[in-house]
C-alpha cells in the first residue's frame, strides 16, 4: 500500500495544478486519473480541441471572405478538413504530454485508474482488473463533468452527438441541428458554418450566452446571424427521431410546431459534475440540489481532510476557475493564506468576433444596489481594429459612481479573450475609472478602446 501526504483524484485543470502546487510545497503526491491522458475535458475534448478547430476554421473565413479587402488575391484555396483534425490532435497530444512531463518534473506520481474510497483516508484505484490501496493525508476530488443528454434522447456520439462528438467528426456535414445556444453551441455552430454547414440552433431562452451583458449578447446574435447561423429562440425541442439519413426533430416556436431535418443533432444544454462511483455517499459528503458537493470556504466536503474543487462544485464550469481552486486548496493544506476572487474571473465564448465578461453586467449592477457608470466604445472607432479590418465590436465598463471603482468589463471583438484580464485586474485591486482613463495605453492597440470606455463613463470620451 503506498500513502501519500495529498492525493488529487482527477487530472484535469483543477487536479493537476493543484497536484503540482502541493508538490512544490514540499508534499509526497498522487494523482489519479481514469482516463489514458492526463487533461481532462479541457484538455482532451473541450476547450483546446474546439479552439485549435476555431482557429483554423477562422483562418478559412478570412480568407475566403475577407482577405481581398486586404488586398490579398489567390487563384485557389480548399479546406482539408482531415488536416484540420490531424492539427487538433497533434496541439492536444503535445499538451497532454506537457503535463506528464511537469508531473515528472515535480515528482508527482501518475495513477491511473478509477478511484473509490473505502474509508475516508483510503482508495482502491482499478484498472483493467488491478487494483490499488492508495492512502492519504488529504484528498481532493477534481473529478470534473459530463455532458447532460435530454431526458429523452441519448447520445450516441454518431447522430445524436455531444460537443465530445462534434469535436472527432470524420467530415463536414451538409446540416447540424444545435440545441442550446450557450457558449459551447455557439462554438461549435460557428466551426461547421465556417466550413459549410447549414446550421439552426434551438434555444429556449429569449437570448443567447446568458452568462454575458445584454448589449454584448444582443451584437453576438446580430453578428452569428449574418455569418449564416439560424436561430430559434424562445423554442423547445419535443422530439427527435432517427432516419436512415440523420434525424428528424420536431421543436416549438411561437406556438408553432416545426419539423426539421438534420445529419447531426448536437446536445449543448450544459453539463453536470461527474461525482458517481467515488464511494462519497457511504461516508456522508454531501451535495447540494445540483449534484455538485457542499463545500466551506476553504473548500474542504463535509469531511474535512477532504476538499473539492472545479465543476463538482458550485459556479461557472471553467477551466481557470478549477485551476485557481486547485492552486488554493494546495496552499491552504499546506497552511498558507489562499483564496479565490470569483468577481474577477473572466469567462469568454470564441466565437468571431469573441465575447468577454469579467465582474458584474449592468443588470447584475443594478440589482446589487448600485448606483452604476456606464461607458462604452466602438471599435470602429479605433485605429488598430480598423488596421487589422476587425472593426466589429464594442467595449462596456462598469463603474459604481460612489467610489468609481471598475465592477465589471465586457467587450464583443477581436482578441476580446486577451483583453479581458485588464478588466480582471482593475477589480482584483479596486481600480478606478480615473485609474484606466489615466493609464497609458499604446498606440494603436485595441485596448485603447478600454481606455475610451472608461473615459466614456466618467464623461470625456474623445472619440
Amino acid at each position: 500500500m503506498k500513502q501519500f501526504d495529498v492525493v488529487v483524484i482527477g487530472a484535469g485543470p483543477g487536479g493537476y495544478v493543484a497536484a503540482i502546487r502541493a508538490a512544490q510545497l514540499g508534499m509526497k503526491v498522487a494523482c489519479i486519473e481514469k482516463a489514458q491522458t492526463l487533461g481532462g475535458t479541457c484538455l482532451n475534448v473541450g476547450c483546446i480541441p474546439s479552439k485549435t478547430l476555431l482557429q483554423s476554421t477562422r483562418y478559412w473565413e478570412w480568407l475566403e471572405k475577407e482577405s481581398k479587402g486586404l488586398g490579398i488575391e489567390y487563384n485557389e484555396i480548399k479546406v482539408n478538413f482531415e488536416t484540420m483534425m490531424q492539427r487538433k490532435a497533434k496541439v492536444v497530444f503535445s499538451l497532454t504530454e506537457g503535463i506528464t512531463s511537469l508531473f515528472k518534473k515535480n515528482k508527482v506520481e501518475s495513477i491511473r485508474g478509477t478511484a473509490k474510497f473505502v474509508d475516508p483516508h483510503l482508495v482502491e484505484v482499478t484498472d483493467n482488473g488491478r487494483i490499488e490501496k492508495i492512502k492519504g493525508n488529504y484528498f481532493i476530488l477534481a473529478t470534473g463533468s459530463e455532458a447532460v443528454a435530454l431526458p429523452f434522447l441519448a447520445f450516441d456520439e454518431k447522430k445524436i452527438i455531444s460537443s465530445t462528438g462534434a469535436l472527432s467528426l470524420e467530415k463536414v456535414p451538409k446540416q447540424m441541428a444545435v440545441i442550446g445556444a450557450g457558449a459551447i453551441g455557439v462554438e461549435m455552430a460557428s466551426i461547421y458554418r465556417r466550413l459549410g454547414t447549414q446550421v439552426h440552433i434551438i434555444e429556449r431562452a429569449e437570448e443567447i450566452c446568458l452568462a454575458m451583458d445584454p448589449t454584448i449578447r444582443k451584437l453576438l446574435l446580430r453578428g452569428l446571424k449574418q455569418q449564416g447561423i439560424k436561430f430559434h429562440l424562445s423554442a423547445q425541442l419535443q422530439s427527435a427521431k432517427y432516419e436512415r439519413e440523420g434525424v428528424t426533430i420536431e421543436f416549438e416556436e411561437g406556438g408553432e410546431r416545426k419539423n426539421l431535418h438534420t445529419d447531426l443533432l448536437l446536445v449543448a444544454v450544459g453539463r453536470k459534475p461527474h461525482t458517481e462511483g467515488l464511494g462519497l455517499e457511504q461516508m456522508g459528503i454531501k451535495k447540494s440540489s445540483r449534484g455538485t458537493l457542499n463545500i466551506d470556504n476553504f473548500f474542504r466536503t463535509s469531511l474535512p481532510h477532504i476538499f473539492a474543487i472545479g465543476d463538482i462544485v458550485d459556479g461557472p464550469m471553467l477551466a481557470h476557475k478549477a485551476s485557481d481552486e486547485g492552486m488554493a486548496v494546495a496552499e491552504i493544506i499546506a497552511g498558507k493564506a489562499a483564496y479565490v476572487n470569483y468577481m474577477a474571473l473572466p469567462q469568454v465564448v470564441y466565437t468571431h468576433p469573441e465575447a468577454a465578461a469579467v465582474g458584474l453586467n449592468e443588470p447584475e449592477a443594478r440589482e446589487a444596489g448600485l448606483e452604476v457608470m456606464v461607458g462604452t466604445a466602438f471599435f470602429k472607432g479605433n485605429a488598430r481594429a480598423r488596421c487589422m479590418g476587425e472593426s466589429e465590436g464594442i467595449v462596456k465598463i462598469i463603474g459604481d459612481k460612489k467610489s468609481e471603482r471598475v465592477v465589471g468589463l465586457h467587450i464583443l471583438g477581436s482578441h476580446a479573450s486577451e483583453m479581458i484580464e485588464e478588466g480582471a485586474l482593475a477589480i482584483q485591486k479596486n481600480v478606478t475609472l480615473e485609474d484606466i482613463a489615466r493609464l497609458p495605453h499604446s498606440h494603436p492597440t485595441l485596448t485603447e478602446a478600454i481606455k475610451e470606455a472608461a473615459m466614456d463613463a466618467l464623461g470625456y470620451a474623445m472619440h
